[in-house]
């Protein structure tokens, strides 16, 4: 049972969130640096929010942004050090569950982002097999028949694949972080929100119901889950929320004919068709929800029959769980890594790739914390650039569902 903050405490770094961003960060200022005294608050208990509860997926790629215009947004040397982080986030992700010894149910067995049109095929999958191929990634380019064989279904037009990429329980995943940056000397407080931040002097004074913490250097970790206290960070993004489903554990013979190489699936609509398996034999699946009144039970029957067209011998699948939280999405689709004051950092937009990227982003942002060299860094730093009429766009993008499902409709 983790500590609640009670009374005033000191630190050299103070970290808000425990998710895979703070807690990769926080493990790797332990290992890094375990003369600092690194504090973590978090205002539930460690992956209580995406990082628990999303699909599980682990992708060595951003959802839009290819390597090229990486390179072509930050520069030849930074970009390619960015993209070179992106292909190997994946790997690093596995290889720390194994240094750990975390038991999260890690399936490395690869991630497939099928083409739901030939359109795409071509004009998606190719150019993004091409481009990550060209900087040394382990993928592949999966024809029609070949993909179908991969997939145990006809359904789509292609895709393409990296061998890196795989699944896991993420929830368990975020505990088992939280573990070992304890074991390491990380002092984490659980159920203490941070209801205040300001400067004080050379340093930073968070508040919390029943304590405060001064630090010098302050990492908010917060995405999707950033509030009133953390200013101008609040107002960076979009929050999408979308739905998670868990069906009932499904007989080998299914198992043996849906995916049967056991790899993560999510293909090119912008209305997202994801898949993976569980240990024992349940299927994650979801999707998002056009308006906030619908009923879950609605979208289980939507995804189900989604599904079964899909794939035949799920036909009646029914699913026994369900669950939510709340994403960060950035207009642009980019992360960017921000300075909110003096040695007051964030960074936001993984876009909903958030298990490999956030993982894999923990040395940098401890490095960072530590007085690192900011030239080095995968991300420049940059000032928050608030959108307008943030909770009107939250309420857009939701009304967009449907237009989605149009424009994934046509050839």
């Amino acid at each position: 049972m983790l500590p609640v903050l009670r009374g005033p405490v000191e630190a050299d770094v103070a970290i808000v969130g425990a998710g895979f961003t703070g807690l990769s960060t926080a493990l790797h200022l332990a290992e890094a640096a375990p003369g600092l005294t690194t504090i973590v608050l978090e205002a539930e208990e460690p992956g209580f929010g995406a990082s628990g509860r999303n699909n599980g997926q682990v992708i060595p790629t951003l959802t839009r942004p290819d390597p090229d215009d990486l390179v072509a947004r930050l520069g030849p040397e930074r970009g390619e050090r960015f993209v070179a982080l992106v292909r190997d986030s994946a790997a690093f992700t596995f290889a720390l569950i194994r240094r750990l010894g975390i038991d999260c149910e890690a399936v490395q067995a690869g991630w497939i982002q099928p083409a739901h049109s030939p359109e795409r095929f071509e004009r998606v999958s190719r150019k993004r097999f091409e481009q990550w191929s060209r900087r040394g990634a382990e993928v592949e380019l999966l024809e029609p028949r070949r993909l179908a064989e991969r997939l145990g279904s006809e359904a789509w037009c292609g895709g393409w694949a990296a061998r890196t990429g795989g699944h896991l329980n993420p929830l368990a995943f975020a505990r088992g972080l939280a573990r070992a940056a304890v074991a390491r000397g990380v002092r984490l407080f659980a159920r203490s929100p941070v209801t205040g931040l300001e400067r004080r002097g050379t340093s930073w004074r968070l508040a919390t119901p029943s304590g405060s913490v001064e630090a010098r250097r302050v990492l908010l970790a917060t995405a999707a889950y950033s509030g009133p206290p953390t200013g101008a960070l609040a107002r960076t993004f979009v929050p999408f929320r979308p739905w998670m489903l868990a069906s009932e554990p499904l007989g080998e013979n299914v198992r043996r004919s849906v995916v049967p190489g056991g790899e993560a699936v999510s293909d090119t609509r912008a209305d997202l068709r994801f898949l993976r398996w569980t240990v024992e034999g349940r299927l994650v699946s979801g999707g998002a929800l056009a308006l906030p009144l619908h009923e879950r039970a609605r979208l289980g029957r939507r995804v189900g029959e989604l599904l079964a067209r899909a794939f035949p011998p799920l036909a009646g699948l029914r699913f026994a769980f369900a669950w939510t939280a709340e994403i960060a999405l950035t207009p642009d689709r980019h992360p960017h890594l921000l300075a909110l004051g003096p040695e007051l950092y964030a960074w936001i937009g993984c876009n909903g790739r958030g298990v490999a990227l956030a993982t894999a982003l923990g040395p940098h942002l401890a490095a960072l914390l530590t007085g690192g060299d900011e030239r080095a860094l995968p991300l420049p730093l940059e000032r928050p650039k608030p959108i307008p009429l943030a909770g009107l766009a939250a309420v857009l993008v939701r009304l967009a569902l449907p237009y989605y499902r149009w424009l994934d409709s046509r050839p």
